[in-house]
């Protein structure tokens, strides 16, 4: 998507241990003409099939999940990284690494929300490992729901996360990929 791309390339920072920095438009302050644009882009991308509900994790995959599910006109959902008091009933639940913040979160949300009868498509902000994306194909398979594909809106393709979703047949549409990026130089490479 080139409109992202020279974004990324205008206002994305590219920091020392692959941490790409783009908090001024897309996951802290939020451009919201953009973020529409991103959302018409994944409509596009899959309209070809049936999805019931949008599946993200908080927190800054909602925003992007949120105008996403807006084009499709069916529910957001997000896994919580902490059980609140008002959260009531049995959830489903797992386990996920953050590689941004280096930390192990219990992940869960209410069975209310995911069923069998549910087409999710999961979208998020960033895919490096792809412990996020894991963790949240682990709750639609718990739930007995259908994955139905994988958004982001950047993927770190020097990273595993793209490729080992893809070997196991998942489709994945990134808008970015970013091959390579250099924080002595701060030159961002994308592939086409």
């Amino acid at each position: 998507m080139e409109l992202l791309e020279q974004r990324i390339l205008k206002d994305g920072v590219v920091k020392a241990g692959n941490v790409l920095k783009v908090d001024s438009f897309l996951n802290h302050q939020i451009d919201i003409g953009l973020m529409n644009e991103i959302g018409k882009e994944f409509k596009r991308l899959f309209s070809d099939i049936e999805i019931t509900k949008i599946f993200t994790i908080e927190a800054s995959g909602i925003a992007i999940a949120a105008i996403t599910a807006q084009y499709f006109g069916v529910p957001l959902v997000f896994a919580k990284k902490s059980r609140s008091i008002n959260l009531e009933g049995s959830v489903y639940s797992t386990r996920i690494e953050s590689f941004t913040h280096k930390r192990v979160y219990d992940v869960i949300v209410s069975k209310k929300y995911l069923s069998e009868d549910d087409k999710v498509l999961v979208i998020d902000d960033f895919l490096a490992n792809g412990c996020a994306a894991d963790g949240l194909i682990d709750l639609i398979d718990e739930s007995g729901a259908a994955l139905q594909g994988v958004g982001i809106v950047i993927e770190k393709g020097f990273q595993d996360g793209g490729r080992r979703l893809r070997e196991k047949g998942i489709r994945v549409e990134s808008l970015a990929i970013v091959d390579s990026m250099d924080d002595a130089t701060g030159e961002i490479v994308f592939r086409h």
